[in-house]
């Protein structure tokens, strides 16, 4: 159980002050979103550092608090106007928004296995949404995590 406390904490270290969206999709959003963006992702982050330490010391009930404050901060559903939607639909590719519903969907149930006291289901829940982060990383951010991408390093190419 340690070592993988000690493993999610390197992923969720080295994933400080990044986000899962692309710098040219990001870049082309108005300032306001941008910002609002990088707060949802800083509070996200947050969250998944804040849940390790209560799982770890059973406190479910502070696990299933932060895992609802993760669902509920779903961007699209926050106080932001008609255009402001229709520009994050717009500029921000469908699969960059199927997979943050998908997160916000893990959330959601980690929430709910936390309240039922499901400890087997909140570790797998809580590896769902880690997996997610590393989905999104992958697949929009290859620039900030290159140890993400699928492709040989030039080191790799010589052996």
């Amino acid at each position: 159980m340690n070592k993988i406390i000690g493993m999610l904490l390197v992923v969720l270290i080295g994933a400080i002050s990044q986000n899962c969206y692309s710098e040219s999709d990001v870049e082309s959003l108005s300032p306001e979103l941008r910002t609002l963006l990088k707060r949802e992702m800083l509070a996200l982050q947050e969250g998944m550092k804040n849940i390790v330490p209560a799982f770890a010391s059973g406190d479910l009930e502070k696990v299933s608090d932060i895992a609802g404050r993760i669902n509920r901060s779903f961007l699209l559903k926050q106080k932001i106007s008609a255009s402001q939607k229709h520009e994050l639909h717009e500029k921000l590719p469908k699969e960059f928004i199927r997979k943050d519903q998908q997160f916000h969907k893990y959330a959601g149930m980690l929430e709910h296995v936390s309240k039922e006291r499901h400890i087997e289901l909140v570790g797998f829940y809580y590896s769902k949404l880690l997996e997610s982060c590393i989905g999104c990383h992958s697949k929009f951010a290859r620039h900030r995590f290159p140890n993400l991408s699928n492709e040989p390093t030039k080191e790799e190419h010589h052996h």
